[in-house]
């Protein structure tokens, strides 16, 4: 693990450096994760190095006072923004709110990566009421409904399911709410036409969370948008088919380089 420290806090991530060519692959995770999400990516540093990090508030990271909203999303858009100049990745891959997260990188901070992989995520990221109230009140119902089929998994191992319901649990209830009410507030669907980095928006055929139709709209949005989809997979198809996931990220990235 390493960190990179500013804004007054510091930030955790880890290289997985395996000797290939080219810059890395920055992967950002979702509401409640945190960079052990993206151990199945790690196989892609045989072909350029993979880093993987921790928002403000997750894993190692240190967190936060921010309200939810605007100010948490800028943080951990300040967050990535830290990982990626002291790393020199020029790729972003973003989950859920981590693609909120890249997004908002590409839209407001002066960077232009190579490339960019939107999965499991859109331009707005509505939450269910139902949700929000029990994030609030009753997050072990919260944990429960999001581990329910075809939500976060479409038909995981249910080791996998169990040790993705304790990283949300080791989170924690007041950082994951903080994540899900950010989630609910972005909406960036009239701003896509800006973006110019080649993005691939990638989902899993049978997530809930964030359905196909958010991908479509991202990849019809922005200028030459690409869309994938992961069969037999939901929301976090990273973990549920890692090796399928890898494949449509190695295709995208081999076919820009010509």
């Amino acid at each position: 693990m390493e960190t990179v420290t500013h804004h007054g806090r510091e930030t955790a991530y880890e290289v997985i450096d395996r000797g290939a060519d080219g810059p890395p692959i920055c992967f950002v995770h979702g509401s409640g994760g945190s960079r052990d999400v993206w151990t199945g990516q790690h196989a892609l540093a045989e072909h350029r190095p993979v880093v993987a990090m921790d928002l403000s508030g997750h894993g190692d990271s240190g967190d936060i006072d921010a309200s939810a909203g605007y100010s948490t999303l800028s943080a951990y858009t300040d967050d990535a923004l830290a990982v990626v100049e002291a790393t020199g990745a020029e790729v972003f891959v973003g989950n859920s709110l981590g693609g909120a997260v890249v997004l908002q990188l590409l839209l407001e901070r002066h960077v232009d990566p190579d490339a960019a992989v939107l999965t499991g995520t859109g331009a707005r990221l509505g939450v269910l009421d139902d949700l929000l109230t029990w994030l609030q009140s009753d997050f072990e119902r919260a944990i429960e409904f999001l581990h329910g089929s075809d939500r976060l998994f479409h038909d995981p191992d249910p080791a996998v399911r169990e040790r993705s319901m304790d990283r949300m649990a080791d989170t924690g209830q007041a950082v994951t709410r903080r994540d899900f009410l950010t989630s609910h507030e972005f909406d960036v669907r009239d701003r896509l036409e800006e973006i110019t980095v080649p993005t691939l928006a990638l989902y899993g055929e049978h997530d809930q969370l964030t359905p196909p139709w958010f991908h479509e709209f991202l990849a019809d949005e922005i200028e030459g948008g690409r869309l994938a989809e992961i069969e037999d997979a939901a929301h976090l198809a990273m973990i549920e088919r890692p090796d399928a996931f890898n494949r449509v990220i190695e295709a995208f990235l081999a076919d820009l380089e010509g």
